[in-house]
C-alpha cells in the first residue's frame, strides 16, 4: 500500500513539532518566514497532499457538495453545472458530480453515494416524478438540505430553481399558430411531441400547448399529441417518420426539447419537406445544437447560468441557516425566433 506523507513526516524530516508543521501551512503568523518555507519546501518534495476530509470532520464540517442531474447527452446540465462549481468553489466547497442515464434506480444510488460522502447539501434535477419521494423526504429529515432545479418534486418541502413551463409553451405554441395565419392558413394543425410520462414537467408543457390552441379556437386532435418514450433526436426521428409513414403532415411542431426537434426535422428532411415553408417547427430548452441545425431551431431559451447561480446560492443559505424557509424561484425565459418557425429569420 502506497504510503501518503502526513505532516508527522514533515515534523520528522525537518526535526520539528506537528504542530509548527500544521500552522506553516495554514500561515499562521506565529510561524517564523525561514520556518515556514523549509516546510513548504519538505511538503513539496514529500508530495504532501493535505487531507482535506479529515481536517473538516474535526469541525464538523465535510465542505462537499452533491449533484444529481438526469443525463449529459447535452450541453443543458454541463453549463448549469459549471455555474454550480464556480459558486460553491469561491465558497471553499468541493463538488462532487453524478448522472443517472434517466434511471430513478440510479439516482437512488447516487444520492446514497452523497450521503454516505457526507455531503452538506444536494441540488438535484430529479429524473422521474415521485419515484424517490420518500428518499428526498428521508434525506431532508436527517438534516441534509435539497435544493431542486429544473425537475422538481413538488410533494417535498423544498427549494425549487425551475422556469414556468406552462407559460412558455403557451406562448412557444401561439408563435407558430401567429406563423402559420401569417403563411396563410387560418385553421393550422399543430403537432405536439410530449416528453415521457415520468417528467413531472411535460405534463405542464402540454398544457401550455392545448390552452393555446382553445385560446385561437383550434381542434385538438388526438393523432397530434404524440407521447415520446425517451428525449433523444433518435426518438424524434422515429415519432416523426412514423406519422408521415401514415401520411400524416402537421403544418408545425412543437417538441418537448430540442433534440426531439432536431430528430423531427430530420426525418422530415429526408423525406424532401421544407421547413419552415411547409411545417414551422419550435423546441424548448435552447441547446446549443439549436445554433448549427440548417435551418436553425427555434427554442425556448431557459437562463441556465442563473438556474446554476440560484440554486447554489439557495442551497448554501440553508447549509447556513437550516431553519430558514424553502423558497420556489421560478426564473424568466426567452423564446428565440429562428429559421425553423419563421422563413423571415432564414437569413438571419
Amino acid at each position: 500500500m502506497v504510503h501518503n506523507p502526513t505532516i508527522i513526516d514533515i515534523a520528522r524530516e525537518l526535526g520539528i513539532s506537528k504542530s509548527t508543521v500544521s500552522r506553516a501551512l495554514a500561515g499562521h503568523p506565529s510561524v517564523k518566514e525561514s520556518t515556514r518555507k523549509a516546510v513548504q519546501e519538505m511538503a513539496s518534495r514529500m508530495r504532501y497532499k493535505p487531507n482535506y476530509m479529515a481536517r473538516n470532520l474535526t469541525k464538523s464540517r465535510s465542505r462537499i457538495i452533491g449533484v444529481v442531474v438526469p443525463e449529459f447527452i447535452n450541453s443543458f446540465f454541463p453549463r448549469i453545472i459549471i455555474q454550480i462549481q464556480n459558486f460553491f468553489e469561491k465558497e471553499r466547497f468541493r463538488v462532487l458530480i453524478t448522472q443517472c442515464d434517466n434511471s430513478p434506480e440510479t439516482e437512488r444510488r447516487n444520492l446514497r453515494l452523497l450521503e454516505d460522502s457526507m455531503v452538506e447539501g444536494i441540488l438535484i434535477s430529479v429524473t422521474s416524478k415521485g419515484a424517490n419521494t420518500d428518499y428526498y423526504n428521508e434525506l431532508l429529515a436527517k438534516g441534509t438540505p435539497i435544493v431542486f432545479f429544473n425537475r422538481s418534486d413538488r410533494s417535498v418541502d423544498a427549494s425549487s430553481v425551475t422556469i414556468d413551463d406552462y407559460k412558455w409553451s403557451f406562448f412557444a405554441t401561439e408563435h407558430l399558430i401567429y406563423m402559420r395565419r401569417k403563411l396563410g392558413q387560418d385553421n393550422p394543425s399543430i403537432m405536439h411531441i410530449m416528453g415521457p410520462e415520468g417528467i413531472g414537467l411535460s405534463a405542464g408543457r402540454n398544457r401550455g400547448y392545448e390552452d393555446a390552441l382553445v385560446k385561437h379556437h383550434l381542434t385538438m386532435s388526438p393523432e397530434m399529441a404524440v407521447r415520446a418514450a425517451d428525449i433523444t433526436r433518435d426518438e424524434g426521428c422515429r415519432l416523426m417518420s412514423a406519422m408521415l409513414d401514415r401520411g400524416v403532415l402537421p403544418d408545425a411542431l412543437f417538441c418537448f426539447n430540442d433534440h426531439l426537434a432536431i430528430g423531427a426535422m430530420q426525418a422530415m428532411l429526408r423525406r424532401g419537406i421544407r421547413i419552415p415553408q411547409q411545417v414551422s417547427v419550435m423546441g424548448f430548452s435552447e441547446s446549443q445544437s439549436a445554433l448549427v441545425t440548417v435551418p436553425a431551431l427555434s427554442s425556448v431559451a431557459q437562463p441556465l447560468e442563473e438556474i446554476g447561480k440560484t440554486a447554489a446560492a439557495l442551497l448554501l443559505r440553508k447549509i447556513e441557516t437550516p431553519g430558514s424557509e424553502s423558497v420556489k424561484a421560478v426564473l424568466n425565459a426567452t423564446l428565440n425566433i429562428r429559421g425553423s418557425s419563421d422563413p423571415d429569420a432564414l437569413n438571419i
